[in-house]
């Protein structure tokens, strides 16, 4: 019996790309039969692709369930708009195993702009990625051009028994990723901040009074009067807005060019 594989990518060119090259080769992968220690080789196909959430989750209402799902990360812009399919899937047919499918969680580049910060984020995305359900990760970057090999090796390492995948680049990110989480623990520098708290921090860069702040957020001035005394006693700092804004920069908590400063009229 075939391995089924469906996917969900809004490029056309990808999903037309992907299925023809993985049909076209009739892959086969090793898997293993039973507690023995016993393996055959099973043809890996691409039974279907869709190009958004919606349609996949209709199919499946009716359709025979694949073995594995290949998912984008990215949907018409939105960086993790992949993230809610994969929670779904998970909780209607947790039989079926994801591969999440993407270029954006490679390792970024020396030169790409906040490094530090992308690897951390990168590094989130993809935990969180596994608590919903994901069980690889595999790069649409391979080195030479677009390679199905890649694909083909994370089904491999799964039908061995092995619990997760993750293939060079993401693996490279994810190293780094731990190297400063536990660089970290344990320091007073290490802090994470909500949206809504880093927001505010920015909105105290921009010049903006408590009072303002409580009209851009929507917030009472109480409520925010309160927040702003919580981050300075996280901060370990004495509780006035340019302490709070200058130890925030210092840690790399907000980022100078997300300041939008304030006209004075």
């Amino acid at each position: 019996m075939n391995i089924r594989v469906m996917m969900v990518d809004d490029e056309p060119l990808i999903r037309k790309a992907v299925k023809m090259e993985m049909n076209g080769r009739n892959a086969e992968v090793e898997c293993h039969t039973s507690d023995d220690g016993a393996t055959e080789m099973r043809r890996v196909e691409m039974v279907e692709t869709f190009a958004s959430g919606p349609q996949l989750l209709a199919a499946l209402e009716t359709a025979e369930r694949p073995d594995y799902l290949l998912v984008d990360m990215e949907f018409q812009g939105e960086p993790t708009g992949g993230l809610l399919i994969a929670r779904r899937i998970h909780e209607r047919y947790p039989e079926v195993r994801i591969i999440i499918f993407s270029g954006r969680f490679d390792h970024p580049q020396a030169s790409e702009e906040r490094r530090p910060q992308r690897v951390i984020e990168i590094g989130r995305v993809v935990m969180e990625a596994l608590r919903l359900g994901a069980s690889a990760f595999v790069s649409k970057n391979a080195a030479g051009g677009f390679s199905i090999e890649n694909i083909l090796r994370a089904v491999a390492c799964l039908e061995r028994g092995e619990r997760f995948y993750f293939n060079y680049p993401v693996m490279l990110t994810l190293k780094e990723a731990a190297e400063h989480y536990f660089d970290l623990v344990g320091s007073t520098d290490y802090l994470e901040l909500s949206a809504a708290e880093r927001d505010l921090l920015l909105l105290e860069a921009a010049g903006c009074t408590a009072s303002e702040i409580a009209n851009q957020l929507e917030e009472s001035d109480k409520a925010i009067q309160e927040r702003q005394k919580d981050l300075s006693r996280r901060l370990d700092i004495v509780n006035k807005s340019a302490a709070r804004v200058a130890k925030a920069l210092s840690l790399g908590l907000i980022n100078p060019a997300d300041i939008k400063f304030l006209s004075r009229t």
